[in-house]
C-alpha cells in the first residue's frame, strides 16, 4: 500500500482561482465537468493532508496548512471536510483504496483462507509502515476519536472478501462477520506495537498467522 502523499511532495499547489472550473466562464461547465473538477480538488486535500502527517504527525495537520499546501481556499477546505477528524478519516480512506486496487491487480494465492488474510494484512503493514509517522498519526487517531470511521468495516470487509474468497458481508454469516473485525482489530494492536518498537515485521507476521489460522478456520 503506497502512501498517498507522495503524488503531492513534488507539485506545486495550485491557486483556487487557477484551478477551479466555477472561475472560469469559458470553461466547460457541465454536471460531470464540476464533478471531476470537486473530485480532483478532494484528492489534492487529502494528499496534501498527508504529507503532512507524514511528517509531524496529526499536529502538523492544521487546516490552514493544509489549504495552502492544496492550494485552495480556507472555505473550501472547511465545505470538503468540517474538521481535521474527518480529513484523517478521508486520508485512511484513500489508503484502503490504494491496498484494494494492490489486491485487485495481485490477487493472494495462498490455498488456505487464513493465509489469504495474513498476506493482505502484511501488504498493509509493509504499505502503512513506510511512512511511520503517517500510520502513528492515522492510527491513534482514529483509535481516540468520536468521528465515525468506515475503517474497522472496510478492513472487515476486505478480509472477508479474500478469506472466504468472494465472500460479502450481504452473503456471510455473524460469526464470519465477527471473526474478520476481530482479525482487523488484533492487526491494528500489533501495528500500534510496532510503532512502539515491540515488534518486527517478523514478529507480526508470526502472530497473525497464528491468530488468523484460529479464528478463520471454519472460513
Amino acid at each position: 500500500m503506497r502512501s498517498p502523499h507522495a503524488v503531492i511532495e513534488a507539485a506545486t499547489p495550485v491557486p483556487e482561482g487557477a484551478a477551479s472550473v466555477e472561475n472560469h466562464p469559458t470553461a466547460a461547465t457541465t454536471p460531470g465537468a464540476r464533478t471531476r473538477s470537486q473530485l480532483q480538488r478532494r484528492k489534492r486535500i487529502v494528499q496534501a493532508a498527508a504529507a503532512l502527517a507524514s511528517r509531524g504527525g496529526v499536529e502538523a495537520m492544521q487546516m490552514r496548512t493544509v489549504a495552502e499546501r492544496a492550494g485552495v481556499a480556507l472555505g473550501t477546505l472547511y465545505r470538503y471536510f468540517p474538521s481535521k477528524m474527518d480529513l484523517v478519516v478521508a486520508v485512511v480512506g484513500e489508503e484502503i483504496d490504494l491496498l484494494e486496487s494492490s489486491i485487485q491487480r495481485r490477487p493472494p494465492s495462498a490455498p488456505t483462507a487464513s493465509g489469504r488474510a495474513v498476506d493482505v494484512l502484511m501488504r498493509a503493514t509493509r504499505g502503512l509502515m513506510r511512512e511511520p509517522e503517517l500510520a502513528d498519526a492515522l492510527l491513534r487517531s482514529l483509535i481516540m476519536t468520536e468521528v465515525e470511521t468506515p475503517f474497522g468495516d472496510r478492513m472487515a470487509r476486505l478480509l472477508l472478501r479474500v478469506a472466504g474468497e468472494g465472500l460479502t458481508v450481504e452473503l456471510a454469516t455473524e460469526d464470519q462477520l465477527t471473526l474478520a473485525n476481530s482479525l482487523a482489530s488484533v492487526w491494528v494492536h500489533e501495528l500500534l506495537e510496532m510503532l512502539r518498537g515491540l515488534r518486527t515485521y517478523e514478529q507480526i507476521q508470526q502472530r497473525l498467522e497464528i491468530v488468523s489460522a484460529r479464528l478463520l478456520m471454519d472460513f
